[in-house]
């Protein structure tokens, strides 16, 4: 299994590392991605990928981070090319659910992540809530343009999923489709290819049933791949196999 977003650089994950790594690699996790938010965060990641060759990172400002965090394109690409452990770029994308930054702001940011993801040819991974005419319009002008794709902890709509495939967006589930209210999404996820799909925990936050309430940790994965087995019905080391497979192919060729 690939933890493909996790933030180990957030309490309570970060002052357990060790146990964290040695509990995901019990369930039988090969790799990490623990996802920037800030340029803080960009610095503790760039510390935590070194505590185990399992780990990777990535470089990018959450959208609610975009008023007090300014990047730039070129920024992005100057600390991906001088760390080859740093495979990502995000999260970046909309967040009008919240607004805890400027809309245009968030705009100007998740365009500055496009344009590295671009001259760079890294996956760019997204957020998006509340904001998916916005989100598709912005990623449609680059639609011949082999934009890398990753919508993380996809919560869309199965409208928003059909555009998006137009552009070969890749989607990773999350905890909430462990959720009893999840119905909408889980038919998402059974529509959406199987070689679109990977999976994640955005540990610690959105732990899946049965450990609802509790800090996320990547060791919950397990949960996360049982229930999408079951979604997609299909066995659990088919679905481990082909989330993997997925990964491998956006993230390393």
């Amino acid at each position: 299994m690939i933890d493909s977003h996790c933030h180990l650089d957030h309490e309570p994950l970060l002052s357990d590392l060790s146990n964290v790594i040695k509990r995901s690699k019990e369930v039988g996790i090969k790799k990490l991605l623990t996802i920037s938010t800030s340029y803080k965060s960009f610095d503790r990641i760039k510390k935590i990928i070194e505590e185990d060759e399992m780990i990777y990172g990535t470089i990018g400002i959450h959208p609610h981070e975009t008023t007090d965090n300014k990047i730039t394109s070129d920024f992005i690409v100057k600390n991906l090319n001088d760390n080859t452990k740093i495979i990502g770029i995000g999260e970046t994308g909309l967040d009008f659910y919240y607004n805890n930054s400027d809309r245009d702001n968030q705009i100007v940011s998740f365009k500055e992540h496009i344009e590295a993801s671009l001259k760079t040819n890294t996956p760019l991974i997204i957020h998006s809530r509340d904001a998916e005419d916005e989100t598709f319009n912005i990623l449609n002008n680059y639609k011949d343009q082999n934009l890398k794709i990753l919508m993380h902890c996809f919560t869309g709509s199965k409208d928003f999923a059909k555009k998006l495939l137009t552009l070969n967006a890749f989607f990773s589930a999350s905890g909430i489709i462990t959720f009893k209210n999840s119905l909408d999404l889980q038919e998402t996820f059974k529509f959406l290819p199987l070689d679109k799909i990977l999976i994640e925990t955005d540990s610690p936050f959105l732990a899946p049933v049965p450990n609802r309430g509790k800090k996320n940790e990547p060791s919950f994965i397990y949960y996360i791949a049982q229930k999408l087995a079951d979604i997609k019905d299909i066995s659990k080391s088919n679905l481990i196999s082909s989330t993997t497979s997925n990964f491998n192919k956006l993230f390393f060729n």
